[in-house]
């Protein structure tokens, strides 16, 4: 059943805009984000079973689009929706980056890499370059695979950094397994950003590692 086919006042969409977007449920919200729904179910009952298989919003909005496909009821149509719906999410979180201190608000940064890497299906390696009032000039992906396995060359970094000349990093990383707690690798390859960009005067302010539904800051743990 669609959304359109409720009666007047009933369905999760005439809700929203008669009570506002805080007055639905989560599985309300996704319901009009997916439309309709399969087999006699409604939107809201498949919304109800994709937070069930993936545990929230959260895992909803980060699942790979291929484990969404193999969800009864979910096609290219819905799956591209919800993957729309994460990305204006990070841009906006982006957008605000832009406009402020970074380390003046590391909740908002970590909002923003958990959107960036949070559902990444292997390990991705991104900086943050910023100018020296803190403020973001670009978010780029540099390295990926593990970082045993995918090497990350400082070089790269340093070469990025001067071109969009900046004046402090903050690195970051995703562990699909979940898990933020960093390796022994993570802890090296730190070390060696650190100690190649300080030649050039620009300085680590962190690095952060992104798992699920948490992550772990070098700069917190006096890593840094």
């Amino acid at each position: 059943m669609a959304i359109s086919d409720w009666g007047a006042g009933e369905g999760p969409r005439d809700k929203l805009l008669q009570r506002g977007a805080q007055a639905v449920s989560d599985a309300e919200l996704l319901a009009v984000l997916l439309r309709t729904g399969h087999r006699g179910s409604t939107a809201l009952d498949l919304a109800r079973e994709l937070l069930g298989r993936f545990g929230g919003i959260r895992g909803v909005l980060a699942a790979p689009g291929q484990q969404m496909l193999d969800c009864p009821g979910m096609g290219e149509s819905k799956v591209a929706q919800l993957q729309a719906a994460q990305e204006l999410a990070r841009r906006q979180v982006q957008e605000g980056l832009a406009e402020g201190d970074l380390m003046g608000n590391p909740q908002q940064t970590r909002l923003f890499l958990s959107h960036h890497l949070g559902g990444r299906e292997r390990e991705v390696f991104t900086c943050l370059f910023l100018d020296n009032q803190h403020r973001l000039l670009r978010c780029e992906d540099l390295f990926y695979g593990t970082l045993d396995g995918a090497a990350v060359y400082p070089r790269e970094v340093a070469v990025r950094a001067l071109q969009y000349r900046a004046a402090a990093v903050i690195l970051a990383h995703n562990h699909p397994s979940g898990v933020a707690e960093p390796s022994s690798a993570d802890r090296r390859i730190t070390e060696r950003l650190q100690d190649a960009l300080g030649l050039l005067d620009i300085r680590v302010l962190d690095h952060i590692i992104v798992g699920r539904g948490q992550s772990y800051s070098f700069a917190e743990r006096g890593l840094l």
